[in-house]
């Protein structure tokens, strides 16, 4: 009989009756009525008054039942400590049993119970179980230490778990080599350090596991493979060659991590021949991935725009599989047309141009938008295909579809600033349209062409004339626009008319509008016209910088971070995983680490920071209600925990000297210095925000030069909490050594580029002191 049956009873009294049920004498009875208890537990009612009589099912043969039992367990341990005691024995009894089933499923279970008193219990039983001579049972005992560590770093470690979870990535056994390798990469996460040493004889027994683990056991080895550093191209080639079979593999999180460790080991190998045939074997599996259903086939085409922009000749020549189908959703759509833009060349440009002309006639707004734009972008940056380009936006103009009419305006301005003096000829048939703008971005490129050709336009005043009527109802994108294109009409044409129509927009301007920048220019205009009009020819009919046809891309160092994170939601949103990853679970530090931390840092004179606190001011200039406390006080608990303190309750932040000051106009105060402590290596900063309404957040991203210690940064995102203004944020950066990056010509000087998101404030460079204290 199915078991849905158990999760229909409406009875009165069930606690009672379970109970009876419990303790009946028939043991068939007694599984139905602990179904009947995991079944209300699982819609969420209330059966912990129940613990007693389920526990005292553990001692059984039935396999089924012991499950039942142990998952009640696991969920009702925590509210019951004292009576889950009780279990202990039947645990360590099974720990030993003949069947190597219940052995996995003893440690496994004792792992889940996150109580204290029976944790205790468990090192004994998990040791045993490690060194199990039935690999189901040692590869679950693996995934045990990182749960355990979880729960007690301290206990681990002593017991020495690590040294046997790394003798166990030797295991005959490749499944119970990728449970290892998950154990010691979650056990790195949680700890901060690194405890996975990652050395050619480790990588070469982590490939040879490869072939026969499962798909997710593959990802695991493949994700820890990435961080090893070759020593030289053939190392490099002989991990590559290991990793080429994985290209083929069915599952796509397998594919992805199999790119990932090739294009990180493809740096080390110098021929360019071998890079190349390396390369071109890439581009199979990721066309295969667009075979996939369109959740796959987003994820696949998010992770292509990384690749592509690290190694465009990857997919240079498959470009045609890109080309949208009728049935595609928007949102894969639209990432096939950002590939298509990054990979159009001479080469190509006539069928994707042929592409874009019949995306620009379909019914998908946004869609049709973009398609349009993205003619645009080919005239722009293949100068042997901007007359065809120009030829095709005609042809949508032609349609007289509104908003085809518009973003094609928007797109022929930047041609014309592209390409100057060579498509005017057109102006005429943009002019037809202007009754069928209602856009701001539309308006303001069509009243730019006006202005800039004015002197070729017979009618530019009645034009300029017909948008000066709604001049106050317009965004300030189209009054700004606006303004610059009646002063270049005046300066181009000082006749009477230019002068009222000069004379209108200058005093609305100057007068009746409450925006800054309208005002202002609109003062400087005045004043340039009212005393040197030669002056205001040279400013406003200055020559233009010719612009680019480049793409946005992405930052260098958030490109390489990444390329690291292939596969992961990083690459699919595009940001580094710091930066929208959850810090709930904090560094695992050992007592004794922080103790002799503190120690050193007292003997050096200086605090050793252990955590990352931000310090927040109530109001703009007012004294911090927070900040960072040393590691020597006594409160290690709360620092490690981030509690904030009130006032007063710690000491100040660290008196680090400047090294980007207010003098420098971007409105942030950095403090820094370099520091040794505890065997590594930190950069302590403050950040003030001199801003007076714009709050300043993370995350930061950091790089070196290479400096005279080859230090660099553990992590190229620093995070950052929100800053307000008038307040200081002090944050540590734990550091690397890396011996290609040792440069003793540099001197004693770090140098260090500082990137915030604030736009304003952009990137800071400053140099911080190695002093002579800081050495090893």
């Amino acid at each position: 009989m199915a078991d849905a049956k158990y999760f229909s009873t409406t009875k009165k009294g069930e606690i009672h009756e379970l109970k009876l049920e419990l303790n009946a004498v028939d043991k068939s009875k007694k599984k139905d009525a602990v179904k009947k208890v995991i079944a209300a537990m699982t819609v969420g009612k209330d059966v912990s008054p129940l613990f007693p009589d389920v526990i005292n099912q553990m001692q059984t043969d039935d396999m089924e039942l012991k499950k039942l039992v142990y998952l009640y367990l696991i969920n009702y341990a925590k509210t019951q400590p004292d009576l889950a005691i009780m279990a202990v024995n039947t645990f360590v009894k099974d720990s030993q049993d003949p069947n190597p089933l219940i052995r996995a499923l003893a440690v496994r279970t004792m792992g889940c119970i996150r109580v204290d008193k029976i944790t205790e219990y468990l090192c004994d039983p998990l040791h045993r179980c490690l060194k199990d001579e039935d690999p189901y049972v040692r590869k679950t005992a693996a995934v045990c230490v990182a749960k355990l560590y979880d729960i007690s770093a301290e206990l681990v470690e002593d017991r020495g778990f690590l040294d046997m979870l790394k003798d166990l990535l030797g295991d005959a056994n490749p499944m119970v080599v990728a449970n290892a390798v998950a154990a010691l990469s979650e056990i790195q996460e949680l700890g901060g350090k690194p405890v996975l040493d990652l050395t050619l004889g480790t990588v070469s027994k982590l490939l040879r596991a490869l072939n026969e683990c499962t798909e997710w056991g593959q990802v695991f080895i493949l994700d820890s493979v990435v961080n090893y550093m070759p020593a030289d191209a053939k190392d490099a080639e002989a991990v590559v060659e290991r990793v080429l079979p994985r290209l083929q593999h069915a599952n796509a999180a397998v594919v992805l991590s199999a790119i990932k460790v090739i294009l990180r080991n493809i740096q080390y190998i110098g021929d360019e021949s071998v890079r190349t045939a390396l390369l071109r074997k890439l581009a199979p599996p990721l066309v295969t991935l667009l075979g996939s259903e369109p959740e796959l086939q987003y994820v696949a085409l998010r992770n292509i725009s990384i690749i592509i922009q690290a190694q465009p000749s990857v997919l240079a020549n498959d470009v045609k599989v890109f080309f949208c189908k009728y049935n595609d959703p928007s949102y894969v759509k639209m990432e096939k047309l950002d590939i298509m833009m990054r990979l159009v060349n001479e080469r190509n440009i006539d069928q994707v141009l042929l592409e874009f002309k019949e995306y620009a006639t379909e019914v998908d707004v946004d869609f049709v938008r973009k398609a349009v734009r993205a003619i645009g972008f080919c005239a722009i940056s293949i100068q042997s295909a901007a007359e065809r380009c120009i030829n095709v936006l005609l042809e949508l103009i032609q349609t007289k579809v509104n908003y085809v009419v518009q973003e094609s305006i928007i797109v022929i301005k930047d041609i014309f600033r592209r390409y100057p003096n060579r498509y005017e000829s057109i102006i005429g048939t943009l002019c037809d349209s202007l009754e069928s703008l209602d856009e701001p971005e539309a308006k303001a490129s069509m009243v730019w062409i006006i202005g800039e050709y004015s002197e070729r336009i017979d009618n530019a005043d009645e034009l300029l004339e017909q948008f000066l009527e709604t001049f106050p109802e317009e965004t300030a994108a189209v009054q700004l626009a606006l303004m610059t294109a009646t002063v270049k009409l005046f300066l181009k044409k000082p006749m009477e008319k230019p002068q009222q129509l000069i004379q209108l927009v200058l005093t609305y301007a100057t007068q009746e509008t409450d925006n800054p920048d309208l005002r202002d220019r609109a003062y400087i205009y005045w004043r340039l016209l009212s005393t040197d009009p030669e002056a205001a020819k040279d400013v406003v009919l200055a020559e233009k910088p010719t612009i680019s046809g480049a793409q946005d891309s992405t930052d260098p160092a958030l490109l390489e971070e990444l390329l690291r994170e292939l596969g992961t939601l990083a690459s699919v949103y595009h940001k580094p995983a710091a930066s929208f990853v959850s810090k709930m679970r904090l560094a695992v530090h050992r007592a004794d680490d922080l103790a002799a931390a503190a120690v050193r840092g007292s003997q050096n004179g200086e605090p050793e920071m252990t955590s990352v606190v931000v310090v927040e001011a109530s109001q703009a200039g007012s004294a911090p209600t927070a900040i960072a406390a040393p590691a020597a006080m006594p409160d290690l608990l709360g620092d490690l925990l981030d509690v904030r303190a009130p006032a007063g309750a710690m000491s100040a932040a660290p008196d680090l000297p400047v090294v980007f000051g207010e003098d420098k106009g971007k409105g942030v105060v950095l403090r820094a210095a370099l520091t040794h402590a505890a065997d590594a290596y930190i950069l302590q900063m403050s950040v003030c925000n001199l801003s007076m309404d714009v709050p300043i957040e993370g995350p930061l991203l950091i790089q070196f030069n290479r400096n005279a210690l080859g230090l660099a940064p553990a992590s190229q995102s620093v995070s950052l909490d929100a800053v307000l203004p008038g307040a200081t944020a002090v944050v540590c950066v734990p550091l690397v050594q890396r011996q290609e990056l040792v440069a003793p010509d540099q001197g004693q000087v770090l140098q260090v580029a500082l990137k915030f998101p604030r736009a304003d404030v952009g990137v800071l460079y400053f140099a911080s002191p190695i002093a002579s204290n800081v050495h090893l």
